[in-house]
């Protein structure tokens, strides 16, 4: 990356401010690696805080710290299930609850790439009885969603923000070695996502942002962590370097068909930040599916019927 770093602009100031963006406010709570590990876990119907630690191997305080940010969020309630002594549970409220597309979408992208089976995340069962893959639909049209079917325009909330705090672009990618011993989740999924500043990086990339200085400007972004998930990105092969310009050496990052195919995940976040974290003005851009020139309303939907899964519809894997 050093062909970047010698010629990009100094770190943005505190104050710089980026277009809104539904995906990217989500990814503000959500990207993190044991935030995500926590969501899973608790659409499985962990609640209690010994589970999760045990599941999740992770220190106290950390699950502390996490538990308290879903709380402050609105994800999950604490529930007192024992009055002597005093103990509570971790519950989804209905705005947690509402994550699971998002999670679907994650799930779906994993079990196409680097399906196990042996991982019960890629065995989901059906309300039709078959295991299926979970996959986008227009809810008006009914036709499949990828990221070259749509297009975008702003919404009544288009406007500028602050970039994410400083404490949010510190490193926070935890090695997959030594993780979830005995307990198969979706590590792939969170290498990937499982961090807010490579999250951000993919959800731009869809936005059609391809130069690094474009990135950092859409993301008010230090150089060097951009230049480091920039290569985490290129290495787990979700985007690939391209050279647009020989003198002096320019690359450009483009998405894989891998890439490509997370777009389900970003369409999900977009709608739950939509409805939850949108500001009073409305929905900051809106999708268009170009096939029936509606806008979109995602559904996932099994593979195998087509018919909406959700929670209700869908039980684990053996």
């Amino acid at each position: 990356m050093a062909e970047e770093s010698r010629h990009d602009p100094p770190s943005p100031p505190l104050t710089q401010l980026v277009q809104a963006n539904s995906a990217a406010r989500a990814l503000n709570i959500l990207g993190d690696r044991w935030t995500l590990m926590i969501l899973y876990l608790a659409f499985q119907r962990v609640r209690r805080f010994d589970e999760f630690q045990g599941r999740i191997g992770l220190a106290r305080s950390l699950l502390v710290d996490r538990l308290r940010r879903l709380q402050t969020a609105g994800i999950v309630k604490k529930v007192r299930y024992q009055e002597r002594p005093a103990r509570d549970e971790y519950r989804l409220t209905e705005m947690g609850l509402d994550l699971y597309p998002v999670a679907l979408t994650i799930i779906g992208w994993e079990k196409r790439w680097f399906y196990d089976p042996a991982n019960p995340a890629h065995r989901l069962r059906h309300s039709c009885g078959r295991e299926f893959t979970p996959e986008l639909r227009c809810g008006h049209c009914h036709g499949l969603v990828t990221a070259r079917d749509v297009y975008v325009k702003e919404g009544p909330g288009a406007e500028y923000e602050p970039s994410a705090p400083p404490r949010a672009q510190r490193r926070s990618i935890v090695p997959a070695d030594g993780l979830n011993q005995g307990n198969p989740m979706l590590d792939r999924a969170f290498q990937v996502l499982g961090d807010r500043w490579t999250s951000h990086v993919i959800a731009s990339a869809f936005m059609g942002r391809r130069r690094f200085n474009d990135l950092q400007a859409s993301l008010g972004i230090a150089p060097n962590i951009l230049a480091d998930r920039l290569a985490r990105l290129v290495d787990l092969g979700i985007l690939r370097r391209t050279l647009y310009q020989e003198r002096p050496e320019r690359w450009e990052y483009r998405l894989t068909d891998e890439g490509r195919d997370l777009y389900p995940l970003i369409v999900e976040l977009n709608r739950w930040g939509d409805r939850w974290l949108a500001s009073e003005k409305g929905a900051p851009l809106i999708t268009f599916h170009r096939a029936c020139d509606h806008v979109l309303e995602p559904t996932i939907t099994c593979d195998q019927c087509g018919k909406p899964a959700t929670l209700e519809t869908v039980t684990p894997g053996p």
